[in-house]
């Protein structure tokens, strides 16, 4: 239960550091603090020398107990009085924006996203919860004419039931927070299973709306693997509904399985995308730089509308590169948590894999890597990576269509 201490400290002799772990964060079923069959060391990206802390690592027997303690749990919650859902809602909104400094922190530690990043992250959360309390007091119904005299139509909207929610790591405390808040303000139980690279977050959130008052059972958390966790939530019959955020081709398993049960589930799907941002001839050269640089490369690059290519017309094309070049010369990589870093590492190795892979598909595919593209060695090991700038990028090609992390320009109407 409650909150468990973490303390680095450093062994000056071999230069290491060593992290004094009071207790494991378990996972929240029922209403209680679960302990499950393994355990995951959340390792900071920024200096992978150091733990953030130990969670739970869950399997599919405990997602199907939290499923379970989610349905006992629903009548009860549906029936609820609005007032009561509005104010778990706010004195968890009012905590989260209390502690954005300290969660701020928590959250750049494990995901890399640098602290004025983190803490906005935390106020915006804060703010989600905030706004769905007051959404609680405000569920609306409709009592319109009916077609035959003498008679009217009246329209209510009811809880849905058991959802589960599978969020991601990029904006872990945020993306949790608007799947959550509105679920918990119209009357559903949810089960949470947050992605496993930022456990700390997602650990924070539910035990700060746990403690608001949540009754046993309403939101349970599941730290786990998506293949036994999520594939539980997505297959159960007592799942009503799935809220995902994350990459296509889990999106696509996710919307097969919702609908491949006895009864299809209601789905939300939030997955890749491509997004252009076009510079125009009359554009203000100025903005439309900081507007790419800011879009494609902050937060590491990885909001789900990151400005991932530039289209750029003939007119303003060479001036356009030679400005965002030299932009880009001034972008400190660095360690998140320290105030000159503007970019912080990728989450972890495996994600910098894929990065640099993807840099090699553009160059064997064409394009003219024009800044960037290099992973880096600091002064703490990290998984610390400079964006990537290609020009000459065909529209046909790989590095063109996919959801990367780097920005590509090319001409318009190529």
């Amino acid at each position: 239960m409650g909150t468990f201490v973490v303390t680095p400290t450093v062994v000056e002799a071999e230069k290491d550091v060593v992290m004094e772990i009071a207790a494991v964060h378990r996972n929240l079923i029922g209403g209680e603090w679960c302990e499950a069959g393994d355990v995951t060391q959340n390792i900071n990206p920024s200096d992978t020398r150091e733990i953030v802390g130990l969670y739970a690592r869950g399997g599919a027997a405990d997602a199907e107990q939290a499923v379970a303690a989610a349905r006992a749990a629903f009548l009860a919650w549906a029936d609820s009085s609005p007032q009561l859902r509005h104010d778990i809602l706010a004195r968890a909104a009012q905590e989260l924006l209390a502690r954005k400094e300290e969660l701020g922190r928590l959250l750049s530690s494990e995901e890399g996203k640098t602290l004025p990043e983190g803490i906005g992250e935390v106020a915006r959360a804060a703010s989600v919860l905030g706004f769905m309390a007051g959404e609680a007091l405000r569920i609306r119904g409709d009592r319109l004419p009916g077609l035959q005299p003498g008679s009217e139509t009246e329209v209510t909207r009811e809880p849905l039931g058991v959802v589960g929610v599978i969020a991601p790591w990029n904006f872990p405390i945020a993306i949790p927070a608007w799947k959550i808040a509105p679920a918990l303000a119209y009357g559903n139980t949810v089960v949470f299973k947050p992605a496993e690279l930022v456990p700390g977050s997602a650990w924070a959130l539910v035990d700060i709306l746990h403690r608001a008052g949540l009754p046993d059972g309403v939101l349970n958390l599941v730290m786990g693997s998506g293949s036994e966790v999520g594939g539980v939530l997505c297959s159960h019959p007592h799942v009503d509904a799935i809220s995902f955020t994350g990459s296509v081709p889990t999106g696509r398993r996710i919307a097969a399985d919702c609908v491949s049960g006895p009864v299809m589930k209601r789905m939300q799907l939030e997955m890749g995308g491509k997004n252009p941002l076009v510079i125009l001839d009359d554009a203000d050269l100025d903005v439309a730089v900081e507007c790419a640089v800011q879009g494609a490369f902050f937060s590491t690059g990885l909001r789900c509308t990151a400005s991932s290519r530039f289209i750029v017309t003939e007119a303003v094309h060479d001036r356009f590169v030679q400005a965002v070049t030299k932009r880009l010369d001034t972008v400190k990589i660095g360690h998140a948590l320290r105030a000159d870093s503007h970019i912080g590492p990728v989450v972890d190795e495996k994600q910098l894999d894929v990065n640099l892979s993807y840099i090699d598909i553009g160059k064997k595919e064409g394009a003219h890597l024009a800044w960037g593209g290099q992973a880096l060695e600091q002064d703490t090991p990290g998984f610390y990576l400079q964006p990537a700038l290609f020009t000459e990028v065909s529209g046909h090609a790989d590095r063109a269509r996919r959801d990367l992390r780097a920005g590509g320009i090319d001409h318009a109407g190529s």
